[in-house]
């Protein structure tokens, strides 16, 4: 089981107050993704789960009991960092087998645990290299193949691709997905990366200055933000915000609207503006659009469009589409 509550959980370093009063619910099994900018308080908070971080004020329950003074090797967690910290001396079965064999498990357990875990992640050929003989994306592998082992409660991720290039990013993204869902585990994964929230997670955490502005699924914070904060951070490229007149027509102080649900053509009813630049990918084409007094709106079309610079353009958005936000920022559809 690897039900994980957070109740008005606070963290603070002296006056300074790092996480604001954290009430989250994570179901046994789900893939929950912490998401914000830098500094926002993702990684804090994960910490405080793992216990390496002491709990100012709040509980936090794992499957039910309160375990804010337990210390962190009585959690049943597994944490996988940014950094590998693999033993360089050691081999991979040597480093998957290392918590095992300081937990005092039989050999023939830990062979058994070590053997399947390098049969799920691809490593059966690398158990007998060190890790300088291995790739980035194999090093992690290692890493997450620690994890594993100990058949925790939860996983705890760290950032944990942030190391590999793009396109390692994306298939080691691809592969930790299969792999919690083959194995069932609850995993929080912190990132900055909102595509990658979006893409692996099944409920995202907003997090913003230290305070949980939105949890929910990746479509339901897409399509319902609750703020204009969420609003201008799920999504890429990201939602276009009007203020003033021109977002008062549409009945709210500010409006946004995403950069796919923009009509462009060249003329007609709508905000018209001039081309800085066109971004031709092949798969899709990306307008980034002077329109005076309303600002620059990105504009996205599917397939390729014959504009460029200089070209005279008109947005119109989609009206069952815009996105309303009051005087606060708060969204006027979750009102």
């Amino acid at each position: 089981m690897g039900q994980i509550t957070l109740r008005d959980v606070q963290k603070s370093f002296g006056p300074v107050h790092i996480i604001k009063g954290a009430n989250l619910d994570i179901v046994d099994g789900s893939f929950v993704v912490f998401v914000g900018p830098s500094g926002c308080g993702k990684t804090t908070l994960l910490r405080l789960i793992a216990g390496l971080e002491d709990v100012t004020g709040g509980a936090i329950l794992i499957d039910g009991k309160n375990v804010v003074d337990t210390p962190p090797a009585k959690r049943g967690l597994s944490m996988v960092f940014q950094s590998y910290a693999l033993y360089p001396h050691m081999s991979v079965r040597g480093n998957i087998a290392f918590g095992l064999k300081m937990a005092g498990l039989p050999k023939d357990e830990i062979n058994r645990k070590v053997e399947a875990a390098a049969a799920t992640l691809n490593l059966t050929p690398y158990l007998d290299r060190k890790p300088r003989e291995l790739s980035g994306g194999q090093r992690q592998r290692v890493a997450i193949g620690r994890a594993i082992v100990r058949e925790p409660k939860a996983f705890l991720f760290d950032e944990p691709l942030s190391n590999l290039d793009a396109a390692l990013r994306v298939q080691m993204r691809i592969e930790v997905t299969r792999l919690q869902k083959q194995l069932g585990t609850t995993a929080i994964y912190v990132t900055h990366d909102q595509v990658e929230a979006m893409t692996m997670a099944d409920k995202i955490v907003v997090l913003n200055a230290g305070k949980i502005e939105q949890y929910g699924s990746p479509l339901e914070l897409y399509e319902r933000p609750a703020n204009l904060f969420v609003a201008g951070f799920i999504g890429s490229p990201k939602m276009n915000f009007v203020t003033g007149e021109s977002a008062a027509k549409y009945g709210a102080p500010t409006i946004g609207v995403r950069p796919e649900h923009l009509k462009i053509s060249r003329e007609g009813e709508g905000w018209p503006g001039t081309i800085l630049v066109a971004e031709h990918l092949g798969s899709d084409t990306f307008l980034y659009v002077d329109c005076g007094r309303i600002g620059t709106l990105t504009a996205r079309s599917v397939g390729e469009l014959d504009l460029s610079a200089g070209d005279k353009v008109v947005l119109a958005p989609e009206q069952a589409r815009i996105h309303r936000f009051d005087g606060d920022g708060k969204s006027l559809r979750t009102q």
